[in-house]
């Protein structure tokens, strides 16, 4: 080598170990005019752009070093870094195996060969190269650190610390080390050891992004949204290029309600790393909570062929928003489990047990007020204690003094506050209190205790109406669900067996009642002499197709308007503008503000003539609210759980012809309804006295029904009989 060219590497060499990237940068390209094909120059140039996280670049310039010199095996190795940065994981695997066919004892190889095999989910897999790595050399503290992480995602966090410890023992100066066992602390809600650790690895290092990431994550776990902000920001300050702090504070900002702000988050950290995990659901689902529609199609393809390649293109619920397919929703579910909460077999075998009374443990985060307890609360209540001992395990606590909650510590025999535990802690104290069947209230919702289920809370678990979908996972025993919410024909796309209850799967409150104060159209801005078309579903259960559908159900029927929830002001102007598009004026659009009082909430529903329901993501609560109001209700029967739900209460109800096959139909019922008022009239009034007489607002019965299926459930579990499907 020319030592002209060996004196411009090994200045580059230190100034990119001291973060002097540009200085670096110079000294190779002036090393390259020199001998232009010099593979340690291509090499440490792309080692450079691949710290901008210019992972594009990078891969050109280390695909030249390796044409110029192809028995590299650090170039191999380096080369399969950048593929996994850009979601390309096979290729990496091949790249890390290419570096260790040419030097076999290349430790570092092997280490990074585990980091890709950890991303792909093989969690088991990377621990055993690890261990080769480490049986190459045994100070090797960086491959000890990179097993503990292993070992987190499998849940087995004492042992992860075991193997940080031992990182620590060798070199406890490293930054990341401590980073590292600072997730775990927050993993485990040890949330004051979680600062710390990060402290502790600023403090080696006050300029190092990660911590300062962490710290984000940790303080958006305590709720602590500003201050998390903060250090998002604090992160990308020191390293702008930092994809997974833009998609950290996505998550922030969205919760905070900005989602232009949130929206912008997750499309730069797409747009620097496009296979950062989750992204494109991120998107797809901000961009419909502000009916923000253009780019949709593109954005729920990038979704699909994520899905289709594996790749964690999208967390769970988001998809029940766009999604019209059963196996689609099945995919998202089943690649989350797989990533993020695989069975555990950490805590002893379950030993059979028996009890006089079956112990039924409730799991859920909303004990509180929110829609599924506001559902379930008289259920509760109603169950046989003769029968049944009930336990609530709430994962949250309420705010002081609400109102749902103290009534659900009334209404369980139990009331285990949780805040706080570990999933594994939560499973070891269901196990502790004997609990039969676990009920998973939450699914793939926020704060889920799907996490619990993964430890195997009890030896039955079933999930159960917070979530309208199978959870793809393999130890959730049973679904509970009715013949129209899961035909046969969709039962392949449901990892769980259904209970099939009677009537509808939802249940309600018999005691949430409209108030019977009079109100009038002109308290809440109505016109008295037009027509009421309403919708008080979600935002991100609206979309183009549905509106355009609405579009040409009010251009047919005069002196309508149509009265939607404003959600938020950004969703008030967008949808405003979309209906403009379609030749819909703002005249004809009423917005909802929020009522706080439930009484006067549920008796507003009476202001309308009919609700016009969404798809493919149905009314639920709002649906069992509208009917319990006598506000009959149209709805297009979809394909998925979600697009069923209305159909179901509908059925339910006594009221199975407003229930629409397609679109078409559904457009022509609505417009037919409209004009001929006498016939509306007749279902209303059949409406009003079917809540009386039929099963949709009977809780009495609906309780036993359930109880039902817990008993048949219990006995086949006693008697060893395999979990099957079950019709009540």
């Amino acid at each position: 080598m020319n030592p002209q060219v060996a004196y411009l590497l090994n200045l580059s060499i230190q100034n990119i170990q001291s973060n002097q990237l540009n200085e670096a940068e110079n000294y190779l390209l002036h090393a390259l005019k020199i001998e232009p094909k010099n593979a340690d120059a291509l090499c440490f140039l792309s080692v450079i752009a691949a710290y901008r996280a210019d992972y594009t670049a990078a891969l050109k310039l280390i695909n030249k070093s390796i044409d110029a010199f192809a028995p590299n095996a650090v170039a191999h190795s380096n080369k399969g870094n950048i593929l996994k940065e850009l979601g390309y994981h096979a290729e990496a695997l091949m790249s890390f195996d290419r570096a260790i066919s040419l030097e076999p004892n290349y430790a570092e190889a092997y280490s990074n060969k585990g980091n890709a095999l950890q991303e792909l989910g093989r969690y088991q897999d990377a621990i055993a190269v690890y261990d080769k790595a480490i049986s190459l050399e045994p100070n090797y503290a960086e491959a000890y650190s990179n097993k503990g992480n292993a070992l987190q995602e499998l849940g087995r966090f004492d042992e992860a610390m075991l193997w940080y410890q031992q990182s620590l023992s060798i070199n406890a100066g490293s930054p990341s080390t401590w980073n590292n066992v600072g997730v775990a602390h927050r993993r485990l809600k040890n949330y004051q050891q979680a600062f710390e650790c990060q402290e502790r690895a600023l403090q080696i290092s006050p300029e190092y992004a990660d911590a300062w990431c962490n710290r984000g994550s940790t303080a958006y776990a305590l709720f602590d949204y500003v201050a998390a902000v903060k250090y998002f920001d604090k992160a990308l300050s020191l390293k702008p290029d930092y994809a997974g702090a833009y998609a950290d504070k996505g998550n922030v900002l969205e919760r905070l309600g900005q989602y232009e702000e949130a929206l912008f988050c997750f499309q730069k950290a797409h747009a620097l790393k496009p296979s950062l995990e989750y992204l494109p659901g991120s998107i797809l689902y901000t961009k419909l909570k502000m009916a923000l529609w253009d780019g949709l199609d593109k954005d729920y393809e990038n979704v699909i062929r994520g899905l289709d390649k594996n790749e964690k293109s999208t967390l769970v619920f988001p998809v029940l928003s766009f999604s019209n397919s059963p196996e689609i929703n099945h995919q998202a579910a089943q690649a989350f489990i797989n990533a993020q909460h695989l069975p555990k077999v950490i805590l002893q075998p379950l030993e059979k047990k028996t009890h006089q009374k079956i112990r039924i443990g409730y799991f859920s985060a909303d004990f509180r007020d929110h829609p599924v307890s506001l559902l379930t609360a008289e259920l509760f209540e109603l169950h046989d204690r003769e029968k049944f001992e009930i336990y609530a395990f709430s994962l949250r606590s309420a705010i002081k003094g609400d109102k749902v909650e103290l009534r659900l510590r009334k209404a369980f025999d139990h009331f285990l506050d949780l805040e706080g535990k570990t999933d594994v802690q939560v499973a070891q104290i269901a196990r502790d209190c004997e609990i039969d069947i676990a009920v998973d209230l939450g699914g793939h919702t926020e704060l889920s205790p799907i996490g619990v289920f993964s430890y195997r809370a009890a030896p039955i678990q079933v999930g159960y109406l917070g979530f309208a979908g199978s959870t793809g996972a393999s130890y959730m025993d049973y679904i509970v669900a009715d013949k129209t919410i899961i035909p046969e024909s969709s039962r392949m796309h449901y990892t769980e067996k259904v209970v099939y209850l009677p009537n509808t799967f939802m249940v309600d409150d018999s005691k949430r009642v409209p108030s019977s104060r009079p109100i009038t159209r002109t308290e809440y801005g109505l016109p008295d002499d037009h027509f009421i078309f309403c919708c008080f579903n979600n935002s991100y259960k609206f979309n183009k197709k549905i509106l355009e559908s609405w579009t040409r159900v009010l251009l047919k029927v005069d002196k309508s308007i149509f009265w939607i929830s404003e959600n938020t002001a950004l969703f008030r102007e967008n949808i405003l503008k979309e209906f403009k598009k379609l030749g819909v004026g703002p005249e004809r659009i009423i917005f909802s503000q929020r009522v706080d009082s439930m009484e006067d909430h549920l008796a507003r529903y009476a202001l309308a003539d009919l609700f016009l329901d969404t798809n493919p993501y149905n009314a639920h609560t709002t649906a069992v609210d509208a009917l319990k109001a006598g506000l009959p209700l149209v709805t297009c029967l979809g394909e998925t759980f979600p697009g069923r739900v209305a159909g179901s209460l509908l059925r339910s109800v006594g009221i199975p012809e407003l229930v629409t096959q397609n679109m078409g139909e559904y457009e022509r019922l609505a417009i037919e309804l409209a004009t001929h008022t006498e016939k509306l009239r007749d279902i209303r009034i059949r409406l009003i006295k079917n809540r009386f007489t039929t099963p949709l607002f009977d809780t009495q019965l609906y309780a036993k029904n359930i109880e039902s299926a817990y008993l048949e459930m219990y006995k086949r579990y006693l008697n060893a009989e395999p979990v099957d499907h079950l019709f009540v």
